[in-house]
Order: C-alpha cells, then structure tokens, then sequence
C-alpha cells in the first residue's frame, strides 16, 4: 500500500491537462467578457443609427 501511494504521489501526468484546462478557462472568460462588453456597444451604436434612419 505504502508503494501505491508513493507511485502515486510521483505520477505528474495529469497535471498537464488540468493546467491546460485552466489556461482555457481563463481564456475563454476573457474572451466571453470582451464580446460582452464589445455587444453592448454595438448594440447602442446600432440603436442609434436606426433611431435616426426613422
């Protein structure tokens, strides 16, 4: 048992991918932040320009 746990504590493979997963986690809330801010914009800049095509 003792040598399971060791073999097991020296194992690093799937550090790898939580990391990665991570990184791509906190990417991707970048980015969801950025298009939502961006939308807004857009959105009042098109609300703007329809209100004066009328």
């Amino acid at each position: 048992m003792k040598n399971l746990f060791a073999r097991f504590a020296r194992d690093n493979s799937g550090a790898t991918a939580i990391e990665y997963g991570l990184i791509a986690a906190g990417i991707a809330a970048v980015v969801i932040t950025a298009v939502y801010n961006l939308g807004s914009k857009v959105n009042e800049t098109f609300v703007g320009i329809n209100n004066n095509l009328k």
